[in-house]
């Protein structure tokens, strides 16, 4: 008597994960927001529940005191994460997230973060690489904050903000940035952000042009002078 073969179901195997699909794709735990300038992402103090990856456009990170000071103590930009405090189990926002320019920001669930660093390592790879490049800019900074004068610091945002000593190609033209905002990323008043900007700009290190601000290699002589 003949037996009777069963064909078992086949299962269809997960695709591969890809950490660019994850930060672009959108579902129940994850969605692309977009802000306009000056628009707020969290304010210091609301409950910090959530992990941010900028997909285009700039995010200044600031801290008010009780007396009602602002230092930014950071400015994230396309490829960069922000909010990742919730990570380490802070309750609350220790800073305020508001847009520098029209912007789109991926809100990444705390617990689908947390999931995905646990099973993926390359996400984990990408998650470290950026929290070490965070941890070594904040130290430069507070180098700069220390040994360098307020007309160097400036230039060395500026060049920053232009993607100078970054992987890649600089964007010599950035979107422009009010003087109040770049004196208190440095720690100056807003009058000596504008002497240093005539300054340079009659130099020829850097260019209005409507909105936007052009950045020249040559402002890196600022920097580099002793």
């Amino acid at each position: 008597m003949g037996t009777i073969a069963f064909k078992k179901g086949s299962k269809k195997s997960s695709p591969p994960f890809d950490p660019d699909v994850f930060l672009t794709k959108t579902n129940g735990r994850q969605k692309i927001i977009k802000y306009h300038v000056k628009e707020r992402i969290f304010a210091q103090g609301d409950p910090s529940d959530a992990v941010y990856h900028v997909q285009e456009g700039r995010v200044k990170l600031s801290v008010i005191s009780r007396q009602g000071k602002e230092a930014v103590v950071a400015i994230v930009g396309a490829g960069d994460f922000f909010g990742e405090g919730c990570l380490a189990g802070q309750p609350l926002r220790m800073a305020t997230a508001t847009a520098l320019s029209d912007c789109s920001v991926m809100k990444l669930d705390k617990g689908e973060v947390i999931r995905v660093l646990h099973e993926q390592p390359s996400f984990s790879e990408i998650f470290v690489a950026h929290l070490l490049s965070r941890n070594i800019k904040i130290e430069e900074d507070l180098v700069d904050q220390l040994f360098n004068s307020s007309e160097k610091r400036l230039a060395r945002v500026l060049l920053l903000l232009a993607n100078f000593g970054k992987q890649g190609q600089p964007k010599l033209v950035i979107p422009k940035m009010s003087q109040e905002t770049l004196a208190e990323i440095i720690g100056t008043t807003r009058s000596r952000v504008s002497f240093f900007m005539n300054r340079f700009r009659a130099h020829g290190f850097i260019d209005y042009s409507g909105d936007s601000l052009e950045v020249h290699p040559s402002l890196l002589t600022v920097v580099l002078h002793d």
